[in-house]
């Protein structure tokens, strides 16, 4: 879902990088250096879901993984996404160096929406509702990250009124795909290493929050 280089107008291209930039000062604060391994391992997993692309019409789909990154990382996963985007765009040319902010703007804002759909599991309680909130913050980080990306195209210009619309669609599936795999994940993680999940609350006696 990365936006390449030379489609988007200057003005959304630099409100990209002020916000990219606003939001990871504002993510990174008071971070502590132990959480640096966590960061690094989440920021790999998604460098390289992102990388594998299969074409689709004007456009192409691949994992994200967004949103499982916001459920693991919390707020550090906005500057995680960051370093991720850099790499891709200095290492392999992905997306491109002046879409580094509105790329950043689309994914980590993703990222932070799962985080707060995931935190919502401590306003109820019932079976499984890990696993039924992680699938909600994996969906609905992409469909964030989509809106983000068809706003960008739309604000561009009219000519893209159409692609837009057509890449939300082709990003449907993605959303159940990306759904399923956070659920799996957080209900591995649940069993393996709960206190890895953000926001995670010990419960005596029991091992998820």
């Amino acid at each position: 879902m990365h936006v390449s280089d030379g489609i988007l107008s200057g003005p959304v291209m630099a409100v990209g990088f002020a916000g990219a930039v606003v939001v990871a000062a504002a993510t990174l604060r008071k971070m502590d250096l132990e959480e640096i391994p966590k960061i690094s391992v989440a920021t790999s997993v998604f460098f390289v879901a992102s990388l594998i692309h299969i074409p689709v019409g004007p456009s192409s789909v691949h994992l994200l993984l967004n949103g499982l990154v916001g459920i693991i990382l919390g707020w550090r996963a906005f500057p995680a996404i960051l370093l991720g985007i850099i790499l891709q765009a200095i290492l392999f040319g992905h997306g491109g160096v002046t879409v580094i902010g509105v790329n950043t703007v689309m994914l980590g804002g993703g990222a932070l929406f799962a985080y707060g759909i995931w935190q919502l599991r401590h306003r109820f309680n019932f079976k499984n509702n890990q696993m039924v909130f992680g699938f909600l913050g994996g969906a609905s980080a992409t469909i964030f990250s989509g809106v983000i990306l068809s706003l960008a195209l739309i604000t561009t210009g009219e000519a893209f009124f159409a692609t837009a619309g057509l890449i939300l669609a082709y990003h449907i599936p993605v959303m159940l795909i990306e759904g399923v795999v956070a659920a799996a994940c957080v209900n591995f993680l649940l069993k393996a290493k709960p206190e890895i999940l953000a926001g995670h609350i010990p419960i005596a006696g029991n091992s998820s929050s």
